[in-house]
């Protein structure tokens, strides 16, 4: 089998260039190609992404006008047509080996779409930096019963066009499972981000993300964290002794976005082409090559 890689990005000047560059640096002989969509963006995105496309791997579709990231997504399903295709942020950073362990996944025919593990790393002690490495704590206990997908995902090349939706990932999981294939998560393989710095801005990304929940349970896909239960089986072993208080703003803070989240999708809010969380966008200031790099 063979795959190919597609990077999505949006006013992405700040990282595009450290996520190619370490794309560049993996053992990726399975890979056939590396494909940037550039959605219309108005920063210097694109010019990055050229200087790379004199590696005969790495690909840029410029398209002039912004028409959101699944819109991005289709556009690059068009173009490909190898068995496994990876599609990652590009306001994150691979570990050494992700992309290998994810496509690893496929040798079990049954595969049908594989996630990797989300770990934030963030610069700093107040309550946003506390709250995105809590909440992604969380989602990998959850995650090992019942998998989750975002960030950093590697599916069979079945789907042919993927409909609206704030939460392209697990959509994807949703029309993969219609096709009677397995849901897997492989914390093996490993993506790092960057959580937003300010309770603004976790608002604004996580009430989009519930309002992309719910649509897809409309639909009769139940995303593994939208189970009340779940999260509560779990909840109790991240406790951090040492800030209670965080864990309880936490906990309030996630009810209330789920709420905002209910309200935007009873009004028919639409969130596919959502607000960038400009604080999200660069890695490089949290000097994590020694993350990237370690066993």
């Amino acid at each position: 089998m063979k795959a190919s890689i597609g990077i999505m990005a949006y006013n992405e000047e700040a990282n595009i260039g450290n996520l190619l560059k370490e794309l560049l640096k993996q053992k990726l002989g399975f890979v056939n190609e590396i494909v940037v969509v550039n959605d219309g963006s108005t920063d210097k995105t694109a010019e990055i992404v050229k200087q790379f496309t004199k590696n005969s791997k790495i690909h840029l579709i410029n398209l002039k006008k912004r028409g959101g990231k699944v819109n991005a997504i289709n556009h690059f399903l068009k173009t490909t047509k190898s068995e496994v295709l990876i599609l990652e942020s590009a306001d994150t950073l691979p570990h050494k080996n992700a992309v290998r362990e994810l496509f690893n996944e496929f040798k079990d025919q049954k595969t049908g779409i594989a996630g990797a593990q989300i770990v934030p790393i963030n610069k700093g002690k107040g309550f946003a930096n506390f709250f995105g490495t809590f909440i992604y704590k969380l989602h990998h206990r959850i995650a090992l019963e019942h998998p989750k997908f975002g960030e950093l995902i590697a599916f069979r090349n079945i789907i042919k066009k993927v409909p609206k939706s704030a939460v392209d990932e697990e959509c994807l999981a949703m029309l993969i499972k219609k096709e009677d294939y397995k849901l897997v998560y492989c914390p093996a393989a490993i993506v790092y981000n960057k959580q937003p710095t300010s309770v603004k801005e976790l608002i604004i990304q996580r009430r989009r993300i519930h309002a992309g929940h719910l649509s897809l349970k409309k639909k009769g896909y139940k995303a593994s964290t939208l189970n009340i239960r779940n999260i509560l089986k779990v909840i109790l072993k991240e406790i951090d002794v040492k800030k209670p208080h965080y864990v309880f703003f936490s906990i309030a803070l996630e009810i209330y976005t789920r709420i905002l989240g209910f309200i935007d999708y009873k009004n028919k809010k639409d969130h596919y082409i959502w607000d960038v969380v400009k604080s999200t966008k660069s890695l490089e200031e949290l000097k994590i090559s020694k993350y990237l790099n370690s066993k």
